[in-house]
């Protein structure tokens, strides 16, 4: 945190469980139960905020157009090497099963 910003004091209430396990994290880390505290909270606003962006983003889209770029392979730029797919590649994400 930089000088030139300010701190506010607020109470919060946690199940003891989590104050016992963020104080593991802490140490683990030399991180204080506050830095900790701080940085995990920023984490979350960021990640929402994050949320909020594509999905407004999304309301925006031409869904058609978006339709044709990838039937277009992604653009008009020819294939360069290493585009390909390596051979033996597994995707590691996590599919619905028929």
């Amino acid at each position: 945190m930089t000088t030139t910003e300010t701190t506010r004091s607020y109470t919060l209430h946690l199940q003891s469980s989590i104050v016992e396990e963020m104080r593991k994290v802490a140490e683990e880390e030399g991180a204080t139960l506050d830095q900790l505290i701080n940085v995990a909270v920023a984490e979350k606003l960021a990640a929402l905020r994050d949320v909020s962006y594509f999905e407004q983003r999304a309301k925006g889209a031409d869904r058609e157009a978006f339709r044709v770029f990838l039937e277009n392979g992604g653009g008009n730029e020819p294939l360069r090497a290493g585009d390909e797919i390596p051979e033996g590649w597994v995707s590691r994400r996590r599919t619905k099963q028929p």
